[in-house]
């Protein structure tokens, strides 16, 4: 049996489908360990995890300060700001731990994910066997084509951060941090991605997303659904919910009384679960459920539809059950998300910070109602399934580390 050890940045989506993943690889025998800031980690690991802290001196504080300064930004300004200011400062940071975490732990292979910079240098250097974790499709767009001088930005840099960590100069000045020669990880299909599929690197295995157990159960009250309306999912994440003042309010005034028309032609009431701070949705209709959280991958077979963010984890656990979406990106990879859903058939994209209740009234009816939506998400769930998930990248994985 294999040693392992995934190196994640601090952001849920990117920890989520390693924890899925290591499960099943604790589960056949091997032994798994993380490294990354505790802050964020910990309480996402299951009971008994191996933790080894990189980064303990980030806070949530931080971490909160750096996306709100991001808040807004588009285009190259977006990019650079990502590297200059959270990814290579986030590298420095935790690349210490990562030594510490290689020293103690004696991985057989590591799990670098895309955005844990630090993981991919110290594989490097160290000559350890390493994989890339790409749980999202955004770098696997390859988004520099359209912007070459920010991408020849990122690469010298890259180097730059290699030469100071101690890889030689000639290993430092070849391959990408972004891409292990050996194997990438796509937590996605073909089928999502669409045509960009095609231009990804040889090594790369598409495994579909990777679902585990969510630690913490939040309570609900179930007895609120009612089977015979179309109910919908509104929920702009983890840490974009205080910045969607206007966005709720324009949701709230849209579902208000909302009837949508059945495939038996007969006319149905859409009730939602909105998922936000109740202070932003202080009068919401009857039909409206305000919940500051929400048990998200339970609720999911009781619903119809899902409005939310464009974030990859809700968007690929909403197709996970066939559910069309409404997607407001707002920021980072949500952009890419969001056109891939739209091209795949499988949902309607609207503006964030101009969309309003008119409109978002009448694309989620189009949604619910237009049954090519639901069946090109039925395709993308198809897909899904076959790529194997969590199991299928376990055994990627084990098959690197030579087991």
């Amino acid at each position: 049996m294999s040693r392992i050890l995934f190196v994640v940045p601090p952001l849920h989506g990117h920890i989520n489908p390693t924890v899925a993943v290591g499960a099943v690889l604790a589960e056949r025998g091997h032994q798994v360990a993380w490294a990354g800031p505790p802050v964020v980690l910990e309480p996402l690991l299951p009971a008994g995890a191996t933790l080894l802290p990189a980064g303990q001196e980030l806070g949530t504080d931080a971490i909160s300060l750096e996306r709100d300064r991001a808040a807004g930004m588009r285009g190259p300004a977006a990019f650079q700001f990502l590297w200059e200011d959270f990814l290579l400062p986030l590298a420095r940071l935790t690349a210490p731990g990562v030594e510490e975490a290689v020293a103690s732990f004696a991985p057989d292979v590591l799990v670098a994910d895309q955005q844990a910079i630090a993981g991919a240098v110290t594989a490097r250097r160290h000559g350890i066997p390493w994989v890339t974790s790409a749980t999202t499709p955004a770098e696997l767009t390859r988004p520099f084509e359209l912007l070459p001088k920010v991408g020849e930005w990122v690469r010298r840099h890259l180097v730059d951060l290699q030469l100071e960590l101690g890889v030689p100069e000639e290993l430092a000045r070849t391959g990408d941090l972004r891409f292990s020669d050996r194997l990438i990880l796509a937590f996605t299909t073909e089928v999502l991605m669409g045509p960009a599929a095609a231009a990804v690197p040889p090594s790369t295995a598409f495994v579909g997303p990777a679902f585990g157990s969510r630690p913490r159960p939040v309570e609900f009250p179930w007895a609120w659904i009612d089977d015979d309306a179309a109910t919908v999912l509104v929920s702009l994440g983890t840490v974009n919910a205080d910045a969607g003042a206007r966005f709720f309010g324009a949701v709230v005034e849209a579902l208000d009384g909302l009837e949508v028309q059945g495939p038996d032609g007969t006319t149905r009431p859409v009730q939602a679960v909105v998922v936000c701070p109740p202070e932003l949705a202080p009068e919401a209709p009857s039909n409206v459920l305000v919940r500051s959280s929400v048990p998200q991958v339970e609720l999911l077979p009781h619903l119809a539809g899902v409005v939310c963010h464009a974030g990859n984890n809700t968007v690929c656990e909403s197709l996970a059950y066939g559910l069309p979406l409404v997607l407001a990106p707002i920021r980072d990879d949500q952009p890419i998300v969001a056109e891939q859903v739209v091209a795949a058939g499988a949902g309607r994209r609207v503006r964030f910070g101009r969309v309003r209740a008119e409109e978002l009234r009448r694309v989620l009816t189009e949604v619910l109602v237009d049954p090519s939506y639901r069946e090109a998400a039925g395709r993308v769930r198809t897909s899904f399934a076959a790529a194997g998930g969590a199991a299928a990248a376990a055994d990627l994985i084990a098959g690197a580390a030579g087991a």
